[in-house]
């Protein structure tokens, strides 16, 4: 029983990051909340060990090392790093490297827990009703102001769920949102001056079929609509990652098209994300060039000015009028 108990601790009071630089590695960047590593597991050139500092779990997206492990939480890591020794063992290591006394860690655990941001997922939650687009004004300026409202109808919902318990029970929210694989449904609204992203359910990505033979794959929800607007004939099968964490999913059910586009984000996690993907699939294509200069397609729709009907173009009557002219 106590040695459970230290492992809780541990996995409560140890940041995965500091461990990490006392064991003598440093990130290679940073993308988001997300700090990326080469591997320590494994030897690699591109940096493709993730590290989430806001929920203390890593993922290795290059592939498993010789112990089979791939993320997890601290400890996980310990069992990957210092395979093949036991758990026990891994316990006692990262109390003896983070000087944390195993002996008389219950006596001060109170005091020395770590402070943790939950993950941007609602647990307790209760969806109370499901409406197509134009119901809420705020949700119809949002995808406005995204630059897809014509290529979201039918493809986007207006969700409105209740909390059922902690610190928000009973209040009531609403957003735009679509469902992935698992079932649950994908959330993105403005809250502020901040777009707000959450998942009612477990992540997972979102499988769109179509040509059974072509494959388009995009990190985000936004940036397929975004490549939706500028090729609405298109008739392509659809993957969305929701996540770049998911791309290993995706490689899975890519596997049987023979043509694939893949429109990730011109930052290392996209990279990193392509990199798994063509090691994978070496015929895929890096189709990112359509948005050069921006970091996403949805940045580079939103970049461009309004259209402009014919009558609402500036000094349309001088140039009118300058036709005439002899």
């Amino acid at each position: 029983m106590a040695k459970w108990i230290n492992a809780e601790q541990i996995k409560d009071q140890v940041s995965l990051v500091d461990l990490l630089t006392r064991l003598g590695h440093t990130p290679a960047y940073r993308s988001g909340r997300e700090l990326f590593y080469r591997s320590m597991l494994r030897e690699e050139r591109t940096p493709s060990l993730c590290v989430n500092d806001t929920m203390d779990v890593w993922f290795d997206h290059g592939g498993q090392g010789r112990s089979g492990i791939r993320g997890g939480n601290v400890i996980d890591f310990g069992l990957a790093y210092w395979h093949p020794t036991t758990f026990p063992e891994v316990v006692e290591r990262i109390s003896n490297i983070m000087a944390i006394p195993v002996q008389t860690m219950a006596l001060d655990y109170k005091q020395r827990k770590r402070p943790r941001q939950q993950a941007k997922r609602v647990a307790n939650y209760r969806v109370e009703t499901v409406k197509e687009l134009d119901s809420h004004p705020a949700i119809t300026r949002y995808l406005k102001s995204r630059g897809i409202w014509e290529a979201a109808q039918g493809k986007i919902k207006e969700v409105y769920y209740a909390v059922d318990s902690g610190p928000k029970q009973g209040r009531q929210f609403f957003s735009a949102g679509w469902q992935n694989e698992a079932g649950a449904w994908e959330l993105r609204n403005r809250v502020g001056d901040r777009d707000f992203k959450a998942c009612l359910g477990r992540k997972a990505i979102t499988f769109l079929p179509g040509d059974p033979s072509k494959l388009s794959m995009f990190e985000g929800y936004m940036d397929y609509l975004s490549w939706k607007t500028d090729n609405p004939a298109a008739s392509d099968t659809v993957i969305v990652l929701n996540s770049v964490n998911l791309i290993d999913a995706a490689v899975d059910r890519a596997r049987t098209y023979g043509q694939i586009n893949a429109y990730f984000d011109r930052d290392r996690a996209g990279e990193v994300a392509f990199h798994t993907l063509h090691n994978a699939l070496p015929y895929a294509r890096d189709g990112s060039d359509a948005y050069n200069g921006y970091n996403d397609y949805n940045e580079m729709l939103m970049a461009r000015p309004p259209r402009r009907l014919p009558w609402e173009e500036e000094h349309i009557f001088e140039k009118v009028m300058a036709t005439y002219q002899r």
